[in-house]
């Protein structure tokens, strides 16, 4: 492993530990003022800017050096959470300051997201590319388990504002280790055009790998689905397999799950990598179902543990398939509409769930949910190009070289 190798997984691993301690720190420091609508709006304020600019973040991300442009996002993220804990230590939470410092963390986030995709493949080369990727899922993974009880912790002891202070920190920590990288190669940047112009060469970019999109709409259903299971499975489990520890367990393995799953993709000799990320998904059917069946907790239990496995097998073979067939020079742009669909789909589940249950019950909705999981992923098998395996299917490199000779004849 390079040096340039452990610098971006340190940086990456850092930046995945601040950014899981945002929204357990801002929950309980909102929930204080008693206000579900307060907490919403601030959260919403988080994932509005990202929604609006991840098709520019695509952008920007092709158009300059990965390590600059996550310098600048990390940066920006730790002036707003540092704000955010100077404000919580003063004593008084201005539900209006929060919004607006939040606000600022999601439009960081936008630009960041697609960058930090660009910079693993200009830093990593294509060999080694399943096996970082799979380090930097589980280290991910594993930031999602420890941060709540971090965030949690540090609120009792010494406040939010304090565990504020601390993402900040990292965030410091991380804009520093990833923004000195240094490429072991040189970088494919997209020609300079005008933005609506690079923003409709990355969409025909997009629609040139009919692979990518179907993936893409599986994986906007999975975060629905997901949405949905976030929403119910709690209250499920509360009502009806033993209260609120149930939940926190089944949570917790579930998570545990993910992290096997990622490391068991970088083991496992996978020839097909697409089928792989195709099964992880519908995978998914599997909790899904057995919530809405209601069966002991065990089942459950179980049941999440492998949807969440098949989700951490997809994730590094998703991004190290991404980084090897689009072209390094529009990775930006056509990876921003994967993120777009990701986290667009998510809230709304999250924000449908309730009134649908409401209406039909549970079992309904979640019986849906592990049919449409189960049938948008599976359905990808019958593409041609799933089928390719990493020495046959033709490299990004190889690709503009073909389409530069295509050009001139």
């Amino acid at each position: 492993m390079t040096s340039s190798m452990r610098r971006l997984l340190v940086g990456r691993t850092v930046a995945a530990l601040a950014t899981a301690l945002i929204p357990t720190t801002l929950t309980l420091a909102v929930v204080r003022t008693g206000s579900a609508m307060n907490l919403g709006l601030v959260l919403s304020c988080e994932l509005l800017p990202m929604l609006v600019l991840l098709p520019v973040a695509g952008v920007v991300a092709d158009r300059f050096p990965p390590q600059r442009v996550v310098l600048t996002a990390d940066l920006i993220r730790a002036a707003a959470q540092l704000a955010i804990g100077a404000e919580l230590l003063g004593g008084r939470v201005r539900i209006p300051d929060l919004a607006v410092l939040s606000a600022i963390t999601g439009g960081a986030v936008a630009f960041g997201t697609p960058a930090v995709r660009t910079l693993v493949a200009a830093v990593v080369a294509g060999p080694e590319r399943l096996r970082i990727n799979a380090q930097l899922g589980a280290a991910q993974g594993l930031a999602q388990i420890a941060a709540p009880a971090a965030a949690g912790g540090l609120m009792l002891l010494v406040g939010a504002g304090w565990s504020s202070l601390l993402t900040g920190t990292l965030f410091i920590a991380s804009a520093t280790t990833l923004g000195g990288l240094r490429p072991d190669r040189p970088l494919q940047r997209a020609k300079r055009s005008a933005f609506l112009g690079e923003l409709r060469e990355g969409w025909a970019e997009t629609r040139r790998h009919p692979w990518f999109l179907a993936n893409v709409l599986g994986h906007g259903v999975w975060h629905l689905t997901a949405g949905f299971l976030l929403t119910l499975g709690p209250m499920i489990a509360v009502r009806h397999l033993g209260g609120d520890s149930a939940w926190v367990v089944i949570a917790e393995v579930g998570a545990v799950g993910m992290v096997v799953g990622i490391y068991a993709a970088s083991r496992l000799p996978i020839r097909h990598p697409l089928v792989g990320v195709a099964v992880g998904a519908a995978v998914f059917a599997l909790p899904l179902t057995a919530f809405a069946l209601l069966p002991a907790i065990p089942i459950v239990t179980a049941a999440y543990f492998g949807g969440m496995f098949g989700v951490g097998f997809l994730s590094p073979l998703w991004e190290t398939t991404m980084q090897r067939r689009i072209p390094q020079e529009a990775l930006g742009r056509v990876g921003s509409f994967d993120t777009l669909i990701s986290f667009t789909a998510r809230p709304l589940g999250l924000a449908i769930a309730a009134p649908v249950s409401a209406t039909i019950g549970t079992t309904t909705p979640l019986l849906l949910g592990a049919a449409l999981v189960s049938v948008a992923n599976l359905a990808i098998l019958l593409l041609p190009a799933v089928w390719e395996t990493p020495s046959t299917s033709t490299s990004p490199a190889k690709r503009t070289g073909q389409q530069a000779a295509t050009r001139a004849a």
